[in-house]
């Protein structure tokens, strides 16, 4: 594994958008399977993962911003 050091803010915000967008997919599928089942747990749930992927694609983007800057 790569220290942290050893990559760049850009290699950061990719990883970060690709993680944040997976969090997001998975957050609606939570979502809309909470939704479908009446769980209100896992619905609400689906909505915090989808915040929290859509955050964590933002800090990406803003990391590969910053790195072409």
């Amino acid at each position: 594994m790569a220290d942290r050091n050893d990559k760049s803010l850009t290699e950061f915000g990719v990883e970060d958008s690709a993680k944040g967008k997976t969090d997001h997919v998975k957050g609606h599928i939570k979502d809309a399977v909470g939704g479908l089942t009446g769980d209100s747990s896992l619905q609400a749930e689906g909505k915090m993962d989808q915040a929290k992927g859509k955050l964590r694609d933002k800090l990406g983007e803003a990391e590969r911003k910053i790195d072409r800057a």
